[in-house]
């Protein structure tokens, strides 16, 4: 199945056409037999080097929490990301479904974009704010947070979760002139409509991952309960 041969839909993905692929640490996790957040380091790192020497194309990292406890750790672990050949990537602020405080949050995005430069590669850091997506949702507090992110160094700023028109909207103007990433979990809203309100920068997360594993399951139960396939297309 393609989920456990991560070269080959980075392939599969190129060849469509898309110009910019990103990796998702769920989709990974579940192609293993894990859950969300039960990757380490070293299996991210390994995943990123397959991926980024399988395409042409630019990859960005999810790079979940940075793997480290602290601002240092941060540091040293975006340094061995940058090594890998990934384009861009963007470190969670949170610890299960809970946010970091505010400056420990602030000072981790600090230390990724230290290591950036350190690096002297021409990377990406997107700064996250992930109180909608934790079931914590508080367009004030996600914005300020943004805000925040952008200031310490960040280059592109992304709530996921946020979900409505308006309050992407906002977000948006917030932060301008920076670019604002959303991610799309179904048909809408869709990217014509992100991009009429400004967005510049649209992801996935697991979706792709999800649908995969939704036919694998349809076709596992027909075949356990009707000894059949479903046509190949």
């Amino acid at each position: 199945m393609f989920l456990q041969i991560p070269g080959r839909s980075a392939r599969k993905l190129e060849k469509l056409g898309f110009q910019a692929l990103a990796t998702t640490g769920a989709g990974y996790a579940w192609s293993l037999g894990r859950e969300d957040g039960q990757l380490s380091r070293d299996e991210t790192l390994d995943h990123l080097r397959t991926l980024c020497a399988a395409t042409d194309l630019p990859v960005n990292a999810d790079f979940e929490t940075g793997y480290a406890d602290n601002a240092e750790g941060v540091f040293a672990n975006v340094l061995m990301a940058i090594e890998t050949g990934v384009a861009g990537l963007s470190i969670e602020v949170r610890k299960g479904r809970n946010l970091l405080d505010f400056p420990v949050a602030v000072e981790r995005v600090r230390a990724a974009r230290r290591a950036i430069d350190r690096s002297g590669e021409d990377v990406v850091l997107i700064g996250r704010s992930e109180g909608h997506f934790i079931g914590k949702p508080d367009l004030e507090a996600t914005i300020g947070r943004l805000i925040a992110y952008s200031e310490a160094g960040a280059d592109c700023l992304y709530a996921p979760g946020v979900y409505e028109l308006p309050d992407i909207a906002r977000i948006v103007a917030a932060v301008h002139p920076k670019p604002v990433n959303v991610m799309i979990t179904g048909p809408n809203p869709g990217v014509a409509d992100l991009g009429a309100i400004g967005v510049r920068r649209v992801s996935v997360g697991a979706s792709l991952a999800a649908a995969a594993w939704r036919g694998f399951d349809a076709a596992a139960h027909m075949l356990l309960t009707e000894g059949r396939l479903p046509p190949r297309s």
